[in-house]
């Protein structure tokens, strides 16, 4: 009796072992199959069924154009638009037309308003401050400037304050820009002046991370240098018959042919109506051209970093602005260094009479 109970016994052990066995691989097999499976369906499931739903969240997308380094890194080359320049110069060739005639003033003219106005570079350097002169013409007479460093001054007195009131133009549109975004709903208004901006920018609409990438400052004296290399400091025929302080081209605007052109070319050196418009679309040209997405990329990581832009980092992305490649950027920081252009960099346009009269 005992043998049988104790074989039994036996046999229901074996039993259930086996039955233990079998349950654990069968679970394991399970586990595993799930954790291969599910991913699988998941994907099927976002391919085929997820079908996203775009709101207002003008905040989160501040956030990320803001605060996502590497969004704004990839955005620059893979929207890039390419606009007529009619397109983008739209305001530019608007002012163009102007009825109204310029003065253009003698050097000694323009000597008595900056003495009067007290705007001298010595003090500029010093309080970084600059008088907010308006002047539309070269003055034909600024080669016969016998003395080099007279020449630069009167040279770099009359487009500094040009540079900056650009600039400023652009600091203002960035601010505004920020702004718009932080809101939850926007305008009509503000609606209007985002396609507006679109347009100037050659950017795709919504795409507000290129938006921010474009919509930036070049350094002062990077821009002082290359109106002194492409000027001979504002002396030549482009700069005094046409207002051009950059040498840009174009093949559909009103422009200057240069006398050593090749037969069949069809660029010309683009006029303007004044000094103001040829610094207006020179920042336009290195804020949109896809020859300056490096440029423009190289100028966004000091921004991340919270650098100050500086003119020899950047410039050493300006090697397709000119045929001459790296030896213009040599030449651009050797004007740079030797005229100590760098001191412009910090400094700011005080404001107009007009400015404090719109205060009042």
């Amino acid at each position: 009796m005992k043998t049988r109970l104790k074989n039994k016994d036996l046999n229901f052990s074996k039993t259930r072992s086996i039955y233990s066995i079998s349950k654990f691989f069968l679970s394991g097999f399970v586990i595993v199959s799930f954790f291969y499976i599910v991913p699988i369906i998941l994907k099927f499931a976002e391919i085929n069924f997820n079908h996203k739903e775009y709101t207002n969240n003008s905040k989160n997308i501040l956030s990320n154009t803001l605060n996502k380094n590497e969004l704004l890194k990839e955005k620059e080359e893979d929207t890039f638009v390419k606009n007529d320049e009619r397109e983008l110069l739209y305001d530019i060739l608007e002012e163009n037309n102007s009825d109204i005639n310029l003065v253009r003033y003698t050097t000694s003219e323009i000597n008595s308003v900056f003495k009067q106005v007290d705007h001298n570079l010595k003090e500029a350097r010093i309080t970084k401050l600059v008088k907010p002169i308006d002047i539309g013409l070269l003055p034909s007479d600024i080669k016969n400037i016998g003395n080099t460093k007279k020449r630069k001054d009167m040279f770099i007195k009359i487009v500094l304050p040009l540079i900056l009131k650009e600039n400023n133009r652009i600091r203002i549109d960035r601010k505004r820009l920020f702004v718009i975004l932080s809101k939850n709903s926007n305008t009509d208004i503000e609606k209007k002046w985002l396609e507006k901006k679109y347009k100037q920018y050659g950017v795709r609409e919504n795409d507000l991370s290129t938006l921010k990438i474009r919509m930036d400052e070049i350094p002062v004296s990077l821009a002082i240098a290359q109106a002194a290399k492409e000027t001979g400091w504002g002396t030549s025929r482009f700069a005094q018959k046409g207002n051009a302080l950059f040498g840009q081209w174009t093949w559909s605007g009103e422009g200057l042919r240069p006398k050593d052109a090749e037969e069949g070319k069809g660029h010309k050196v683009m006029k303007f109506h004044s000094l103001q418009l040829s610094v207006r679309a020179y920042l336009r040209n290195l804020n949109t051209h896809s020859s300056y997405i490096n440029l423009r990329k190289a100028r966004t990581e000091l921004r991340n970093r919270e650098k100050p832009l500086d003119s020899i980092i950047l410039s050493k992305y300006l090697d397709k602005y000119a045929e001459t490649g790296n030896q213009y950027i040599e030449v651009l920081q050797k004007i740079i260094n030797q005229n100590n252009l760098k001191d412009f960099d910090e400094a700011r346009l005080l404001p107009s009479s007009k400015d404090l009269e719109s205060l009042i």
